[in-house]
């Protein structure tokens, strides 16, 4: 059977995952009266709940007797790291672009490394169905995207199809025919070439892994040369020709719809997951014993933000998760640095820290989250930015490119308070339908908490993409928090008529009843200093009836923190505490006293 290995790229939420729905339902992978759930391809919790794809992951269909490996990408920029290693192990792409917002940050950031890596993507204008659409002017937007990222002759001269994946039809004509997706399967075996065969014993480069209940780890991979077969003996390689491991494996799997089935053999040209490697992990080259080199593997862009990962030493610490030694965190971390090239782990100031280094905010939340419902308790710092140095010893700092689509009359406010943050804007233009999209060069150090602040600035109408630019000069201090916190002194429950007197001094995070400790972070100050607060200090009780009832007290609802907004709300200063449960703020150091003395030797150590 011939071969074709292509994958698809695009921003987030394009209409990546809807579209393989699409696919293996029309050719014929699933029977005509099999339940499957929508979004088949995010098989994980987190990708279901969030609507997002994190994990780079292998499908198959076959269409004209011809199997098609097809790699669904995430469209996030903090997951760009999955995309990048999966455009070696594919021939062609399929590029997909909403009709109405046209290209964003990531579809070029993921069109520039298809193109450099010299494929030729297959166009789809997809969501043609919605009423905002602009199919003409985006496919403009799209050829002018391709020669600014240099694309040469071949690539410009790019196959267009427009449709709708979720009605589940494509055709080379905006208006139809509204049949099948067909069209696109055609054009894939007209354009994508057959993959590439090269002489000589097994090699492998490994691209993504996974942990497998049964089997062990997982190796996916485009087998470059020669054959594979159960039992046989390799060894694995890491990009400086270090033998890493040798063993034999256990099991070959190839790709048959969402099913992985075990084959007697694969031969070179196909798409395989591999069993019986220990550790080996990605970007090593797997490959018979007496093969000398290892296959060339493209250097990752570098990591940009990095949090620090600690043992919950808190008052309340060991009672709602089962994994808190400071031991299991440092491997589940280890583990998943072994199988996430754009995560980099470090060992941290002491012994019970680490420092994870990512993308960006987003990915390290999802590992956070990840970890929390594994039953995990740890407190993490507030994101901090990787600086670099140049040859002459100069700071430099990562900036990302930022592209804001917001409502005309909130564009004022956008551009002061990104101004403030040392963005520098370099595209204000209309898109349709009374509003303005701005392009910033802006420092991650600026962007960090940004987003809700974004969202009440323009009343939730904004949408915000960024993607990595380059590393840039030290562009000088940028404005943080300007509130202070309203800080537990003792421990215990909260009480309702406490929280309903400190109303004044700021919004609460806690409700009534909620556990705190001393150090504990349960509102936020309306003034710039922290503040020291009883929330248990209850109403004084005498023989003398009060007219209103006692029960009467009528409490402003607390600020729900998430995750992500807890990361970024948090100051230098101050920690976030993850439980299987709950998600506290709190002071790194709890004593008020020993608090003050550090305080003092910082400004001490400045002056």
């Amino acid at each position: 059977m011939t071969l074709r290995n292509i994958a698809i790229i695009a921003h987030v939420d394009h209409g990546k995952t809807t579209l393989v729905d699409r696919l293996l339902q029309q050719s014929g992978t699933f029977r005509e009266n099999q339940r499957v759930a929508e979004r088949a391809m995010d098989s994980n919790d987190l990708e279901r709940e969030r609507g997002i794809t994190i994990l780079a992951k292998v499908t198959a269909v076959t269409w004209q007797d011809t199997r098609i490996n097809i790699v669904d990408t995430p469209g996030h920029a903090d997951f760009g790291g999955e995309v990048e290693r999966i455009l070696h192990m594919v021939d062609g792409a399929i590029l997909l672009v909403d009709a109405a917002e046209g290209p964003m940050p990531q579809t070029k950031f993921v069109l520039g490394k298809a193109l450099k890596v010299g494929l030729r993507p297959i166009v789809v204008i997809n969501k043609i169905d919605r009423t905002d659409q602009r199919h003409e002017e985006v496919l403009n937007e799209v050829f002018d995207l391709f020669a600014a990222l240099d694309a040469d002759e071949d690539q410009l001269d790019f196959q267009v199809l427009y449709g709708s994946a979720k009605e589940g039809w494509l055709a080379t004509e905006p208006t139809g025919p509204k049949d099948s997706i067909a069209p696109l399967l055609d054009m894939v075996l007209q354009h994508v070439p057959t993959p590439p065969v090269e002489e000589g014993p097994f090699r492998m480069l490994a691209t993504t892994i996974e942990a497998h209940p049964f089997l062990g780890r997982i190796l996916t991979g485009r087998i470059r040369s020669g054959e594979v077969v159960p039992n046989m003996a390799v060894k694995a390689v890491d990009r400086d020709g270090t033998v890493v491991e040798s063993g034999r494996i256990s099991q070959v799997l190839s790709f048959r719809g969402l099913e992985r089935v075990a084959v007697e053999t694969a031969s070179a040209g196909d798409i395989v997951a591999l069993a019986g490697l220990q550790t080996a992990t990605v970007a090593d080259t797997l490959c018979h014993p007496s093969v000398p080199e290892p296959i060339e593997a493209q250097p990752i862009d570098p990591p940009t933000v990095s949090v620090t990962f600690r043992i919950n030493d808190g008052p309340l610490s060991g009672r709602e998760g089962d994994k808190v030694q400071s031991r299991v965190i440092r491997d589940r971390l280890l583990k998943e640095a072994a199988g996430n090239v754009a995560l980099k782990v470090e060992p941290g100031e002491d012994a019970d820290s680490m420092i994870v280094s990512g993308r960006g905010e987003l990915q390290l939340a999802i590992l956070i989250e990840q970890m929390r419902r594994e039953g995990f308790e740890l407190t993490v710092s507030r994101p901090n930015v990787v600086f670099q140095r140049d040859e002459t010893g100069a700071l430099l700092e990562p900036v990302e490119e930022v592209t804001i689509d917001v409502d005309d009359e909130f564009s004022g406010a956008v551009v002061s308070k990104l101004s403030e943050r040392k963005a520098e804007m370099q595209e204000m233009r209309p898109s349709g339908g009374d509003r303005v999209r701005l392009v910033f060069y802006a420092p991650t150090r600026g962007l960090i908490g940004y987003q809700s602040e974004l969202l009440s600035d323009t009343r939730g109408t904004a949408v915000m993409n960024r993607v990595f630019h380059a590393y840039e000069p030290h562009k000088g201090d940028v404005p943080t928090r300007h509130t202070g916190v309203l800080i537990s002194n003792s421990e215990g429950e909260a009480v309702a008529y406490a929280l309903w007197n400190l109303e004044d001094r700021g919004p609460m995070m806690i409700d009534p009843g909620a556990k705190v400790y001393e150090g504990m972070i349960v509102g936020e100050h309306t003034r710039g200093n922290d503040l020291e607060v009883n929330v248990m200090k209850g109403k004084q009780l005498s023989n003398v009836r009060s007219s209103g009832k006692d029960e009467a007290i009528k409490l402003t609802p607390p600020i729900r923190m998430t995750l992500e907004k807890a990361l970024a709300f948090i100051a230098d200063d101050e920690r976030v505490e993850i439980t299987p449960q709950s998600i506290r703020l709190r002071k790194a150091i709890l004593d008020p006293n020993d608090r003050k003395k550090a305080e003092r030797a910082s400004k001490a150590g400045a002056a």
